[in-house]
């Protein structure tokens, strides 16, 4: 028995749009949640939300209005050579996070796109989950982090080598897309291999032809390469839902069509249900 995906996106692929904007267009495809990443063409969501609601009781009655809620909140901390500085910038978002009762900061791994860590790289990824572990502790916070599978984490064997030298395994948000790219393992596979760490997803599609940034170019979901429909299907089969945001990475990729086009791609297939 399949069930329905709890389906959300990510503002970065409506980067000039307000929050208000960003929640129409969820309710308008059913869907409960956001993740935020941008606003209103600033990629500081919480200087943002703070102009624009002065603090984080607006912004809870705005998202009352929508009966929607932040299922993430996507800061730029990379684990892997964090400075004072960035961890600084990471902490600001802990009273609207936790304000909010949003679960889940976004973080990168960071480092190098390698199959192996090196012992800097490991050693780093250690140091800084130890020092968020136990400043969460100390404080008593709710939120905590989920680490994207952006750059040194990108292969499943290097999740397994973090996850082998850590005491506990910290959740993930898989981008599946960037496990499918780099390491050509089959995203059913390695969501077998660490479902149980897998808090947060991340979909979109391309094509294996070079665009401005990448050496491949980003398309509507259901056009490209990526294995959408078996994964989705895969998913559809759990008991246990999780957030499956749509990555539509329109603010570093002007050439992509509008976030709407997206969504309705996604409909169209199937795959999203109203």
């Amino acid at each position: 028995m399949s069930h329905k995906l709890a389906w959300t996106f990510s503002t970065l692929g409506c980067p000039d749009a307000s929050l208000k904007a960003a929640l129409r267009l969820a309710a308008r495809y059913e869907m409960k949640s956001i993740e935020i990443r941008a606003l209103e063409g600033s990629m500081d969501p919480i200087a943002v939300l703070e102009a624009r609601y002065g603090d984080p009781q607006g912004v809870a009655d705005e998202l009352r209005r929508f009966d929607q809620r932040v299922v993430s909140l996507d800061t730029s901390l990379k684990l892997v050579g964090a400075s004072p500085g960035d961890r600084e910038a990471f902490l600001q978002f802990i009273p609207w996070a936790e304000a909010l009762g949003v679960r889940w900061l976004r973080v990168f791994d960071g480092g190098g796109i390698s199959s192996t860590l090196d012992v800097e790289t490991l050693n780093d990824l250690r140091s800084s989950l130890n020092w968020w572990q136990c400043l969460r502790a100390e404080q008593g916070w709710s939120v905590d982090i989920m680490i994207e599978t952006h750059d040194c984490l990108c292969y499943p064997q290097t999740i397994a080598q973090l996850f082998e030298s850590v005491p506990v395994a910290p959740a993930l948000l898989w981008d599946s897309h960037h496990t499918w790219k780099h390491s050509g393992e089959d995203p059913v596979q390695t969501w077998e291999a660490f479902k149980r760490h897998i808090v947060h997803i991340h979909v979109k599609d391309s094509i294996s032809e070079p665009s401005a940034n990448h050496p491949h170019t980003y398309v509507l979901p259901g056009e490209g390469e990526f294995p959408l429909g078996p994964l989705i299907e895969r998913l559809e089969g759990e008991t246990v839902s999780i957030p499956v945001s749509l990555e539509w990475e329109k603010a570093w990729h002007p050439y992509l069509p509008a976030l709407d086009s997206a969504l309705q791609a996604l409909v169209a297939h199937e795959w999203l249900e109203l």
